[in-house]
C-alpha cells in the first residue's frame, strides 16, 4: 500500500502475522489510507482469529496480505512474548475503546465512514452516539443480517459504492466478514476495509464487556463467557488451551532448530 510505514515492527505467532501498533498509530493509519486511491486492508487478530488461521489457509492468506493487522486479543500478545517478542499491553486495541476517537479524526480529515454491522437498530443507535460527539462526521450504515449473496447483497453493495466511504466497517464476526470483504473487495467502492467482529454490539450496550478493570487485563472473555456459556464454551474451554499449545509447539521447534544448527556449526 502507498502509505505503508515501513518502520512498523511486524509479528508473527503460528505463521501469521501482526503489526506492533498502538492506537493512536493505528488510527493515523486508518485515516492516512482512507485518503489514497489504493484500496487497503486492516485486519486484526485475536486467540480465535489465529486458530482460524491455523486451521483456514484462506484465511491466514487474507491476514498475511492486509496491509496492516493489529492486535486484539492480550492471549496472541502472550503468545508472542513466549515466542520470544518484545510486546507489551500497548500493542492491544479493541475497536469499542478507539471507535471515538476514529470518528473524531474522521470528522477532522474529512473522512466518511460506513458501518455494515449488527442486527437492525444497532448501526442507528451508534451513528447517533457517534454523531454527538463528531457532529460534523459523514457516516451511514446498514445492518449485517442480511442474505450475503444475491439480492440483498447486491443491494447493501450498491448502497455502499453510492456513499463511497473512505472506510468500511463490516462486522460479521469471524471469518465470515473476512471471506465477505475477500469476495467482494473489487466490486465495492471504499478505501478502507476494517473487519471489526462485535465491535458495534460493544459500543451500543447490546452485548455486556464486563467492568474495566477487566478489560483492561485482559479478562474480558471471563465476563462473555459466563454471559453466554452456551454460546462461547468451544471458543474459550477449547480455543484458548489450543491456542497455547500450538505456541508451546512453535516455541519446542524453534528450539530444536537451534539447537540443531548450533551444533551443526560447531561440528563443521
Amino acid at each position: 500500500m502507498c502509505c505503508t510505514n515501513k518502520t512498523i515492527d511486524e509479528v508473527v505467532v503460528l505463521g501469521t502475522k501482526f503489526h506492533k501498533v498502538r492506537v493512536e498509530e493505528l488510527i493515523t493509519y486508518v485515516v492516512t489510507a482512507a485518503k489514497f486511491e489504493q484500496k487497503s486492508v486492516v485486519g486484526n487478530v485475536n486467540v480465535r482469529a489465529m486458530n482460524f488461521a491455523c486451521d483456514l489457509p484462506w484465511y491466514k492468506n487474507f491476514l498475511n496480505k492486509s496491509d496492516l493487522v493489529f492486535c486484539d486479543g492480550f492471549g496472541v500478545l502472550l503468545g508472542a512474548k513466549i515466542l520470544g517478542y518484545s510486546v507489551d499491553s500497548t500493542h492491544r486495541m479493541t475497536c469499542p475503546d478507539y471507535i471515538e476517537n476514529l470518528a473524531k479524526s474522521c470528522e477532522q480529515q474529512n473522512i466518511s465512514l460506513y458501518l455494515l454491522a449488527g442486527k437492525p437498530g444497532t448501526v442507528e443507535k451508534a451513528i447517533a452516539k457517534l454523531k454527538a460527539i463528531a457532529p460534523n462526521l459523514k457516516i451511514k450504515g446498514h445492518h449485517g443480517y442480511f442474505d450475503k449473496s444475491g439480492e440483498e447483497n447486491a443491494y447493501v453493495i450498491n448502497d455502499i459504492n453510492k456513499f463511497q466511504p473512505g472506510i468500511l466497517y463490516v462486522g460479521f464476526g469471524m471469518p465470515l466478514q473476512e471471506r465477505w470483504i475477500e469476495n467482494h473487495i473489487e466490486q465495492i467502492d471504499a478505501k478502507v476495509f476494517l473487519p471489526l467482529g462485535a465491535c458495534l454490539d460493544f459500543y451500543t450496550g447490546n452485548v455486556y464487556r464486563g467492568p474495566r478493570w477487566m478489560t483492561d487485563r485482559g479478562l474480558e472473555w471471563l465476563t462473555r463467557f459466563f454471559t453466554e456459556p452456551q454460546r462461547l464454551w468451544e471458543r474459550y474451554v477449547i480455543g484458548n488451551p489450543l491456542f497455547f499449545y500450538r505456541v508451546l509447539q512453535e516455541k519446542i521447534s524453534h528450539t530444536l532448530r537451534t539447537q540443531f544448527e548450533q551444533g551443526r556449526r560447531r561440528r563443521v
